[in-house]
């Protein structure tokens, strides 16, 4: 082996690049100069981004549907705390990322250097981990187990803090020290099985049950145990309903599919309160899946299996605890359970009730999903959406009402993570962003970023990002000249006419994607959605922005097409 000296920026490049990293998103600034050299002189994949927040949404995107590691890049002070609502995004999704952020020079710390803070204290709960780099030759070895860190156990975000000093210090490196464990690259890296007795107990009660169900989030697709789950279903006779991160575990338009549960629902919550053995899978059961925690019932038989032990009886106390991988566990739960034929045919009449419920709902909330109203009916966008989008899209809902409303009516067209909302900590402004990440990680396929006004607002920069590098992704904005979302509750809790600060200017966002050299198109009816959506489809060298106005009336903003009826008494949230 020869010995090559080079700045520690170097080594960070060498070392990414070892993990076969890319593309990566940061802006840069003076303490990470020597690693931007080394980006432009070794083939990073690295892009300049226009906010740092966006930068850590589009690589948590792309850690989503790639199962490979995020990566993002920050100079210090405002850049790495520019990260933090992104980090606990991917901390709270499980999303695996590794960000390697600047800061002081060692010798003049706390001297009140330009932008200096005690970014470490800032960013260390919005990760997994935090690694400090204190020395140059050390670099290999900490940038190898923040990817471990990143993809193990619950993946989560790794971020690496690098002085000024160690970025341009310099060191004699060998060739074998850039050398990376291919575990490590994506997710899931390593898995744990349950035990055997607890698995074989699981397998008792659910062969026993009349009723069951499963309850899936999304862990399932960490694991990716989308076959394994649909397996278990179709073998032994067992509905699936899912999360809004869960959606695609089972593919929607699977007759045992019961579509999304908890504050919004179509047949599920019924099923569950009737179910008499629920298998929860990579599902926290946290607030909005739980129907602020009143489903399932106190009383309710649950076997949670998560591989997270601290996430098993933090808002509910299972029946049974199995700690383990979701596809390891599910995989010898299928092998205790025996024979499926028999129990599947025992439960032939309850599992016939689930397409029967399906379809008397959407019968139901037909004259919602056709509608002819205008403005457009969100209903009807998201209906038009099913029909259009290919079965290999992908849709990213942003926080609010994207993720409400495509959670409740997007359909996909087979198992797997075609639905990509940002629940781990449901910011807005992600729609955007997290597109262009879902497409840098299928560049074939038609990726549609669904977004509010509000939180277009707040990324509208990333047009240039986007448009820059050539990335056809579809934006559709919900234009109701409101936090619509807020204004809904407001409505809600206060009565017409008492709002506050949740009013927008009325925009013409398609006039604005032009003016940014995208494409832009506006739908004030529902016969142009079709239309729209076909067109913007079709560009794929640039973005495509697709302005629907839809209602302003703040009584009718929230999802009602789970007809059930709001009674809000002062103090509750409804939605």
């Amino acid at each position: 082996m020869s010995s090559n000296e080079m700045t520690g920026g170097e080594a960070i490049v060498r070392m990414l690049l070892a993990h076969g990293a890319g593309p990566m998103f940061g802006m840069g600034g003076f303490q990470l100069l020597p690693f931007y050299d080394a980006a432009r002189r070794l083939g990073l994949n690295h892009n300049l981004i226009n906010d740092e927040r966006c930068a850590v949404f589009a690589a948590d995107a792309y850690a989503k549907v790639s199962g490979r590691v995020g990566l993002v890049d920050a100079t210090l002070g405002p850049g790495a705390t520019n990260l933090v609502t992104g980090l606990v995004e991917a901390l709270n999704a499980g999303s695996p990322m590794v960000a390697i952020i600047g800061d002081a020079h060692r010798d003049h710390a706390g001297k009140n250097m330009t932008q200096e803070t005690d970014q470490v204290s800032i960013l260390r709960p919005a990760c997994k981990d935090l690694l400090k780099i204190e020395s140059v030759a050390r670099i290999p070895e900490i940038i190898a187990r923040a990817f471990a860190i990143a993809t193990s156990g619950r993946p989560g975000p790794v971020v690496v803090n690098v002085p000024e000093d160690v970025a341009h210090g310099m060191h004699g490196f060998d060739d074998g020290d850039f050398i990376a464990n291919p575990a490590h690259m994506s997710i899931p890296a390593l898995r744990c099985r349950p035990d055997a007795p607890s698995v074989a107990r699981a397998a008792e009660m659910l062969s026993a049950a009349k009723r069951p169900m499963m309850l899936v989030g999304g862990g399932v697709h960490l694991s990716e145990a989308q076959a394994e789950v649909t397996l278990l279903a179709e073998t032994f006779g067992i509905p699936v309903a899912h999360t809004l991160t869960g959606k695609g575990a089972i593919a929607c338009n699977n007759p045992l599919s019961a579509g999304l549960f908890g504050r919004y629902d179509r047949i599920a919550n019924a099923l569950i309160e009737q179910s008499d053995c629920l298998l929860v899978v990579g599902c926290k059961l946290g607030e909005i899946a739980t129907k602020r925690y009143s489903i399932p019932g106190r009383d309710a038989t649950v076997i949670h299996l998560d591989n997270v032990a601290e996430e098993m009886g933090r808002t509910f106390t299972p029946t049974l605890k199995l700690w383990g991988d979701a596809k390891a566990g599910l995989v010898d739960i299928a092998a205790a359970m025996g024979e499926g034929a028999g129990q599947k045919a025992a439960r032939a009449a309850y599992l016939a009730e689930i397409p029967e419920k399906m379809e008397i709902w959407r019968k139901d909330v037909s004259e919602r999903l056709y509608s002819e109203e205008s403005p457009v009916h969100m209903a009807r966008l998201i209906t038009e959406l099913n029909r259009e989008l290919p079965e290999d899209g992908f849709l990213i809902a942003d926080g609010g009402f994207a993720a409400h409303w495509g959670g409740l009516l997007f359909d996909t067209k087979k198992a797997g993570r075609a639905f990509v909302p940002d629940r781990g900590f449901a910011s807005i402004g992600y729609g955007l962003p997290g597109a262009m990440g879902v497409q840098l990680a299928r560049p074939d396929a038609v990726v549609v970023g669904l977004t509010g006004d509000g939180g277009f607002n707040m990324v509208l920069g990333e047009l240039e990002t986007a448009r820059r590098m050539g990335l056809g992704v579809t934006v559709i904005v919900v234009n109701n000249a409101a936090s619509g979302y807020v204004k809904a509750l407001q409505h809600l809790m206060y009565g017409e006419g008492n709002y506050q600060s949740s009013d927008l200017s009325e925009t013409n966002y398609a006039a604005v994607a032009e003016a940014m050299g995208c494409h832009g198109l506006r739908v004030e009816t529902p016969d142009q959605l079709a239309p729209a959506l076909r067109e913007a489809f079709a560009v794929t060298d640039r973005p495509s922005v697709i302005d629907v106005m839809v209602t302003r009336d703040p009584a009718r903003m929230l999802p009602a097409v789970d007809n059930r009826a709001v009674q809000v008494k002062k103090g509750d949230r409804v939605a």
